[in-house]
C-alpha cells in the first residue's frame, strides 16, 4: 500500500512544532509529592542521579550549559534505570518513571530554564525526554547478525493506583542490549520507551525515534509492547482513529468515542493513511513460545458499522476504523503510526504490536512471568529472520 510523501514532510514538521507546555508544572509532575509519601523506596531509587542533575543545573549560568547538563544526565538516567535492574535484580519500571518526572520538574524551576524564550524551553524539555527514554542508546554493537528494535511505555492510569507499574516498561528496560539465540541464528535487542501521552504523538515523537530505523534500513524487526488484557495478544490490525474514553497521563480526553472516532495529529496536519493497516510479525512462530499466559493472534476489530474477526485487510475497505485489534487509544497508536512507517521506507520489515497481560500495581512473580515469555518470543520471532 502506498503513502505519500506528504507524511515525509509532516514528520519532518512535527519534529520542529513542539506544543509542549513549559511554562507550568504538569499533572505527572504534580503527583510525585503523593508518589513519594506512597512509595518513597520507589520515586527515590535513582536519588543519586536525580540530586546531582538538581545541584549542577541550579549552577547553570546559561541555557547552553543547562543543555548539555540535560543532554549528560537524560542519557545518565536511562543507563542508571538499566544498572538498577543489573544491581538490584528488582523488576521494577517506576524508578525511571519517577526520576525523570522529578528532572523534567527542577528544569524547569531553574533561573537558566526561565530566562530563555519559549521555544527554547520546549526544544530543551523535548530532547530531555528523548534522551532519557533511550534515544541515543540505541547502538547494535553486539557481534549478531541480526537486530530487533522494542518499544515498551510508561506506567498510566496513576490517578487510580499510583503505585501502577507497567510490564512494557520494565520489558525495555530488562531486554536492552540482550542478545537471542536459537538454532544457530541471534539477535540483539535494543529498546526505548514512549510516554502515555497524545500531545506527543501528536507532536511527532514516535516518528522522531523510530523513522532513522525504518529510513536507514538498520533494523530487522520493529515491535512496539504494551500492557493489555489476560493473555499475550499479537494485534493484527491497527485502526488510524483514536476512540478510547481513557485519559492519558496528562488526564487529557481527546473528545474520541466509539461514535466519534477521531484521526490524530502529526504536527500541524491530521496523521494521513488507510483506515487499516496489517501488522507483518511471523505470528505462528510467536506463537510457539513457552510460558504461563496463551499467545492469542487478536484478528478482532471495530468499524463505525460493526465489531468483526478480520481474515484479510480487504475485507475492512470502506471501512471507517474505530478501534483496532488493539483497541483505540496509544497502544493501537504507536501499532498504526509504525506500521504507517513501515508502508513508507520499508514495506517487507517484519512489524508490530505485542499485548501483554495487564497487572494491578505492581507485582513482580507476574512481571516475571511475563518477561520470561516475552524473551521466548523473540527469540522465535528471531528464528524467522
Amino acid at each position: 500500500m502506498l503513502i505519500t510523501k506528504k507524511l515525509a514532510c509532516c514528520i519532518a514538521l512535527a519534529f520542529s512544532t513542539l506544543s509542549i507546555n513549559a511554562q507550568s508544572i504538569t499533572i505527572e509532575e504534580q503527583r510525585i509529592d503523593k508518589a513519594s509519601k506512597i512509595m518513597p523506596e520507589i520515586s527515590s531509587a535513582l536519588s543519586d542521579r536525580v540530586n546531582l542533575f538538581v545541584e549542577q543545573i541550579n549552577k547553570a549560568r546559561n541555557l547552553t550549559v543547562l543543555s548539555q547538563l540535560s543532554i549528560r544526565h537524560g542519557k545518565g538516567i536511562w543507563t542508571d534505570a538499566k544498572l538498577y535492574f543489573k544491581n538490584t535484580n528488582n523488576f521494577d519500571d517506576r524508578p525511571l518513571y519517577w526520576a525523570r518526572l522529578k528532572m523534567s520538574k527542577a528544569l524547569k524551576q531553574t533561573k537558566a530554564f526561565k530566562e530563555s524564550l519559549p521555544d527554547q524551553q520546549k526544544k530543551l524539555l523535548w530532547q530531555f525526554e528523548l534522551y532519557s527514554r533511550g534515544q541515543t542508546d540505541v547502538k547494535f554493537d553486539k557481534d549478531t547478525s541480526k537486530k530487533i528494535l522494542i518499544t515498551g511505555f510508561d506506567p498510566f492510569l496513576l490517578d487510580r493506583n499510583i503505585k501502577q507499574s507497567n510490564p512494557s516498561g520494565i520489558s525495555a528496560i530488562v531486554l536492552d542490549d540482550l542478545v537471542v539465540s536459537s538454532e544457530g541464528k541471534s539477535a540483539e535487542i535494543e529498546t526505548l520507551i514512549l510516554p502515555v501521552r497524545f500531545e506527543d504523538f501528536d507532536q511527532g515523537m514516535v516518528e522522531e525515534l523510530l523513522t532513522p530505523y525504518f529510513r536507514n534500513n538498520a533494523v530487522d524487526m520493529i515491535i512496539t509492547v504494551s500492557m493489555g488484557r489476560n493473555s499475550f495478544e499479537l494485534e493484527r490490525f491497527s485502526g488510524l482513529r483514536r476512540s478510547a474514553l481513557v485519559p492519558d497521563n496528562s488526564n487529557i480526553i481527546t473528545g474520541a468515542s466509539r461514535d466519534n472516532p477521531l484521526v490524530p495529529m502529526l504536527g500541524e496536519s491530521l496523521l494521513k493513511g488507510p483506515e487499516f493497516l496489517e501488522f507483518t510479525l511471523p505470528v505462528e512462530e510467536i506463537k510457539t513460545a513457552s510460558g504461563f499466559f496463551p499467545i492469542k493472534d487478536n484478528r478482532i476489530v471495530t468499524t463505525k458499522n460493526e465489531t468483526l474477526r478480520v481474515t484479510a485487510l480487504s475485507e475492512l475497505i470502506n471501512e471507517i476504523s474505530v478501534e483496532g485489534s488493539g483497541g483505540g487509544y496509544l497502544s493501537n497508536e504507536i501499532a498504526y503510526r509504525s506500521l504507517l512507517l513501515r508502508d513508507l521506507f520499508n514495506p517487507v520489515l517484519p512489524v508490530g504490536h505485542i499485548h501483554t497481560p495487564s497487572i494491578r500495581g505492581y507485582d513482580e512473580e507476574k512481571i516475571k512471568l511475563i518477561l520470561s515469555q516475552l524473551k521466548a518470543m523473540l527469540t522465535q520471532a528471531a528464528k524467522t529472520l
